[in-house]
């Protein structure tokens, strides 16, 4: 089978489509025949010598496929089923994961859309129920125009902010596509002065744009903080304006609010039939695997890079 491998550190440019057997579905595992992949920003991360990934290794992250075979001890799932989650290694037509990290998918819904929503919308609608948001609120989106950004935007004014403000890194590239979204502005990150205060940021950059997004912020605000990218709060900040600060980890919330998930991904399926919230998916071949990663390289995706598998 066909398999996008890395065997050296480096860029987009050191992925290549290399021919591997078949994995196997061990104990408690399913195999999957892979229909889409989806491509992150934490690919990036397993490309740096930094990172200290396994040579040779595959990107993992987001996908939606069918079931091929079950191992022992798996229950719950048969083989045909339609499904989609997060497994180690997914740039593959076939793949092994965790009936832990996946859950149905409809047979309607185009592979591409429910990959947006399974992986990405589910940790947008998550932040956004976290963040408490409450019909007229203004929330203000950090990296707005990325594979979770972009779906955040949408759900915000599904569930009734009475503004939506992006924040992006190139807003004269990628203006005319949030406000298409339902933005009602589109600032720049080293936009002088973020506009007027909100209620609630959805923060997805970090680094030197969280403390930014911190103070974008009116008094008794909040700020749930989506990027493991870094980035530090001054405590006199946050104590000064009584603004509450949360982390989200979906593996956190998986384990410990598992009604809550179960939640979020049955309303995005009928946001998604709703016509309320539609993922914006840019498709390549999976033998173009590395000009979907170089276009997260150089942040130029207007929202979520797809690999169609199958």
């Amino acid at each position: 089978m066909r398999k996008v491998r890395f065997h050296q550190y480096g860029g987009a440019e050191v992925l290549r489509l290399d021919e591997v057997a078949a994995p196997q579905p061990g104990p408690g595992e399913v195999l999957v025949r892979t229909e889409v992949a989806g491509v992150s920003l934490m690919l990036l991360k397993m490309l740096d010598a930094a990172g200290g990934a396994p040579l040779p290794g595959s990107p993992g992250g987001g996908f939606v496929g069918r079931i091929e075979a079950v191992g022992s001890e798996v229950t719950g799932y048969q083989v045909g089923r339609r499904v989609g989650g997060i497994a180690a290694e997914v740039f593959a037509d076939r793949l092994v994961a965790m009936p832990a990290a996946i859950t149905p998918v409809p047979e309607e819904a185009d592979a591409a859309e429910a990959l947006g929503l399974v992986h990405g919308g589910l940790v947008a609608l998550a932040a956004l129920r976290i963040g408490e948001i409450e019909q007229g609120q203004e929330v203000l989106v950090t990296n707005a125009a990325g594979g979770v950004g972009h779906l955040i935007v949408q759900l915000a004014k599904a569930l009734g902010a009475s503004r939506v403000v992006a924040a992006t890194s190139a807003p004269e590239r990628k203006a005319d596509f949030l406000r298409s979204l339902g933005a009602d502005e589109v600032i720049g990150y080293d936009q002088q002065g973020w506009g007027a205060p909100v209620d609630l940021v959805l923060e997805g950059a970090g680094g030197a744009v969280l403390p930014k997004a911190l103070a974008a912020l009116r008094p008794f605000g909040r700020l749930v903080t989506l990027a493991g990218y870094g980035g530090t709060l001054d405590a006199g900040a946050v104590l000064g304006s009584m603004t509450t600060v949360t982390g989200l980890s979906m593996g956190q919330l998986a384990r410990n609010r598992p009604e809550l998930v179960a939640e979020v991904r049955a309303e995005l399926w009928r946001l998604l039939a709703a016509g309320k919230v539609r993922p914006v998916c840019v498709e390549f071949p999976l033998e173009r695997a590395a000009e979907a990663v170089a276009l997260l390289e150089q942040r130029a995706a207007l929202g979520k890079p797809v690999l169609r598998v199958q």
